[in-house]
């Protein structure tokens, strides 16, 4: 045989003659995002009368940016002053720039709390998300809104999904006209499945709230509509409501996974079980050939923070703070986050399947620790005109949104973090200021 014919077919057989294209795309899914009252007063201060969340969200923050996409379930509304809690919710606007700020990209608004400020809260939920260029679905100002974009399209790296989102009710507080609230009833959902269908996107993702308040295992309820979601083509289902983990199950065979619930992302409930949650994390996996696309659920994980109550509420993600004395030194606290992580890998372990916690390894000498001041429009001339910043030194770092975080010192002992931290803390304007801890 002549050797370019052996050449030939070789190409052909090694898969040469195919071209193919293979993509991934990272989610992170979370709970209930609320703001009882306890959260709100503990966001105020009072000397620059301003709310600020960047205190909670410290630790969790990086972990939520190392996702292509992070959705949550937005319990509340923003509906401007006076702020509330439960029963009838209305958080800061403050609250909304900062999950923002973390890399929250899509926040889902249909829930039991959506009519909480009746018309005023519904659209003024919308408007502030959009000034922010949140991404949402689930409530909407009018009919023509909802048509024009549900089920709403995510488009990310190459990759376009379509996400719908439902709740059980709105706490028997009817919808004012003629806002929308997706309710779940089967004849719309299974209408609004076929208009998913139609645009042909790469994945099916449904956000529900359902289920019970509060129990472990989801109901009879829930895993019918499981059945008719997965039938109707949803590919990722995903639930909130109960405030509770419940189990999580990645069917690889038919390429389907859900979660019953994710839990409370950040809420001020205190009971057990109820102070954390769950973060899912799912990649999937695109293989494009000869333009045919196959898009399948590449992994599923999952991993566990949990929410510290001192003067302020500071989310704690296991990864780093398991085992933690230095940053959670009341003893009382460490049980109950203890606790949290027991009863929750209890269920998991027993309940899931094919969905398993994320494993972290941490170097012993991989912690530094600083002193985070806040964001300073003007960090050089504060720092220089004060002697004891000034000796330890500043690091200024810029975010997304071109704001300046103003850190000081670097140290390897706790102890003198925190007697740097009691120095600065009789400066009035650094009253805010907090120890923190950096992982290399």
């Amino acid at each position: 045989m002549p050797k370019f014919v052996l050449t030939f077919f070789t190409l052909i057989s090694a898969g040469f003659g195919f071209a193919q294209d293979t993509t991934r795309l990272s989610f992170v899914f979370v709970g209930d995002i609320m703001q009882h009252d306890s959260n709100i007063a503990a966001a105020y201060d009072p000397v620059s009368k301003r709310y600020d969340y960047s205190t909670c969200f410290e630790y969790v923050a990086p972990i939520i940016r190392t996702a292509d996409l992070a959705i949550g379930n937005l319990e509340l509304t923003l509906a401007g002053s006076p702020y509330k809690g439960y029963p009838q919710f209305s958080a800061p606007d403050a609250l909304a720039i900062e999950l923002k700020r973390i890399g929250f990209d899509v926040l889902v608004t249909a829930n039991n709390h959506s009519v909480d400020r009746r018309k005023k809260g519904v659209e003024r939920t919308i408007r502030v998300l959009d000034s922010l260029g949140i991404l949402h679905t689930g409530t909407f100002v009018d009919s023509t809104a909802r048509a024009s974009t549900y089920p709403l399209i995510i488009e990310k790296k190459g990759f376009r999904l379509s996400l719908l989102n439902y709740t059980y009710g709105t706490n028997g507080i009817p919808v004012t006209r003629p806002n929308i609230v997706n309710l779940i009833d089967t004849v719309q959902l299974k209408l609004d499945m076929a208009q998913a269908r139609t645009q042909k996107t790469d994945a099916i993702i449904v956000f529900m709230h359902w289920g019970d308040e509060y129990q472990p295992l989801p109901n009879s309820t829930q895993k019918k509509l499981a059945k008719i979601l997965f039938r109707e083509g949803a590919r990722l289902v995903i639930g909130a409501h109960p405030h509770v983990v419940q189990p999580m199950e990645w069917n690889k065979e038919r390429d389907q996974l859900i979660v019953y619930s994710l839990g409370n992302f950040i809420s001020g409930q205190r009971p057990r079980y109820r102070d954390g949650g769950a973060l899912l994390w799912v990649d999937l996996q695109k293989v494009v050939q000869d333009t045919i696309a196959n898009t399948t659920i590449l992994n599923a994980e999952y991993e566990l923070a949990w929410v510290q109550k001192s003067n302020e509420f500071v989310m704690r993600p296991l990864r780093y703070f398991e085992g933690d004395t230095v940053f959670v030194k009341d003893k009382p606290a460490r049980e109950a986050m203890q606790l949290f992580a027991k009863d929750s890998r209890a269920l998991l372990t027993k309940h899931n399947m094919q969905i398993a916690e994320r494993k972290f390894t941490q170097a012993a000498d991989s912690t530094e620790y600083a002193i985070y001041l806040g964001i300073f429009d003007e960090a050089d001339t504060l720092v220089n005109s004060n002697e004891l910043l000034k000796f330890y030194g500043l690091t200024q770092v810029s975010d997304e949104q071109g704001k300046v975080n103003c850190y000081v010192g670097k140290f390897y002992d706790a102890e003198i973090a925190r007697q740097v931290l009691t120095e600065i803390h009789a400066l009035p304007v650094f009253r805010r200021a907090r120890m923190i801890r950096r992982v290399q």
